[in-house]
């Protein structure tokens, strides 16, 4: 019989803010973390706006002698797991550690670390690469130094399917906990994707918005103007927790992990099934392993990127999924006040989604404008709405064609 798993901790990083709390009231009050770049100059660059996180200071989470030894994606996760493992109070010291663990999501890993050292490399020759260019640019490099710096001997490793690795590796934290190979498993994902190299790329293949003249308003969800998607970074980490273990050492619960699925479009590489298949299998695989139908689903925060042909087909697959109670079922895309994180978007809206459960309040998709007569259902735009949130469902889709759902609700 599978374990009950619950949320105990979360922790971000993200461009609006860097504290749960702090992050959900200026979600809930429509404001708009993308704005002109401050970590690249963008002089040469056609796009020169998106959501990165100005003046991130890792400050006591990690030593000062580490700070260099660590890309910026690992910063980021070091920071919001301390804060998820101080927000759920637990005492790693007075657990097994082999049953505590850490797996996180990412699509790209240390790209800052390979553009730095290349540069070196070409430019200084190749004795000037710096040792620590491997350890930082890995894809593990944030779980594994989680790991160490809180003791975690149990399942670690990392996920990497682009947009949807955070997703993936909630599912994974998820079944490590059901089938009994941990009680507490630090997991979600990080990116720092925001490099000379990484918005050159996404511009030249014209998935970003040009709104070079008003990047508050570029990220549009759902919205008939929508250009594009505008590039983002950051981080979220949730606790999950075996549901007894958290009890017995009194821990506050903000929601459970009730089901997830997982599909691949097989089709194109970076562009979406337009009928939303795959997208439509991983949410009725969700379903299915929370044993929930779907008119017993309150919220979906959508994947919603603003781009033309993404939000067309996911509005498809819900229809689906959800047939009459598709009309019914609140959607909205936090994607408008924060940008696309790509492998760490699916953690930060599982922390909103989570909260949505806990405060009963489904979060705005702001800039939601025009409608788009191909995107037709209640995506609450622009304000949020008080209402009961019982269930929500999390999806996340990425290039390659991989689709993962996360559905979480209240504790029982």
């Amino acid at each position: 019989m599978k374990r009950r798993v619950v949320v105990t901790g979360l922790g971000c990083v993200t461009p609006l803010a860097c504290e749960v709390d702090l992050l959900w009231q200026s979600i809930l009050d429509g404001k708009s973390g993308i704005h002109p770049l401050t970590v690249i100059d963008t002089t040469r660059h056609k796009v020169r706006f998106g959501g990165d996180v100005a003046n991130f200071d890792p400050g006591k989470t990690v030593e000062p002698k580490d700070i260099k030894r660590l890309d910026r994606f690992t910063l980021f996760a070091m920071y919001a797991g301390f804060h998820a493992v101080r927000d759920c109070g637990v005492d790693f010291s007075r657990e097994d550690p082999f049953r505590c663990g850490a797996i996180l999501g990412s699509g790209i890993g240390g790209l800052n670390e390979i553009e730095e050292q290349m540069f070196k490399m070409f430019s200084k020759g190749p004795d000037r690469v710096s040792p620590f260019t491997i350890p930082k640019m890995m894809l593990n490099a944030a779980g594994g130094n989680l790991a160490i710096q809180h003791g975690l001997k149990g399942p670690n490793f990392a996920v990497a399917t682009a947009c949807a690795s955070s997703n993936n590796a909630m599912g994974d934290a998820l079944k490590a906990i059901q089938y009994d190979e941990a009680d507490i498993m630090l997991t979600g994902g990080t990116e720092a994707a925001i490099t000379a190299m990484g918005v050159a790329g996404f511009s030249n293949m014209k998935a970003l918005s040009t709104r070079n003249d008003a990047p508050e308003k570029a990220s549009r969800p759902f919205d008939s103007d929508r250009d594009g998607f505008v590039l983002s970074e950051g981080c979220g980490v949730l606790i999950f927790e075996e549901y007894e273990h958290a009890k017995k050492r009194g821990a506050r619960i903000y929601g459970e992990i009730l089901g997830y699925g997982g599909s691949c479009d097989a089709g194109h590489i970076t562009a979406p099934d337009e009928q939303g298949r795959g997208a439509s299998r991983a949410m009725l695989n969700a379903l299915r392993d929370a044993n929930l139908a779907p008119s017993q689903i309150d919220y979906i925060n959508a994947h919603g990127t603003s781009t033309p042909l993404g939000d067309k087909a996911e509005t498809v697959a819900v229809k689906t999924v959800f047939g009459e109670a598709a009309r019914t079922v609140a959607l909205s895309s936090t994607k408008g006040h924060l940008g696309h994180a790509l492998g760490a978007s699916g953690s930060i809206e599982m922390i909103l989604s989570v909260l949505s459960c806990y405060h009963d309040v489904i979060p705005p998709t702001i800039n939601l404008d025009t409608a788009d007569p191909d995107c037709d259902l209640d995506y609450t735009p622009n304000q949020p709405r008080q209402m009961r949130v019982k269930v929500a469902m999390n999806n996340s889709f990425g290039f390659g064609g991989h689709n993962a759902t996360v559905i979480c609700g209240k504790i029982s």
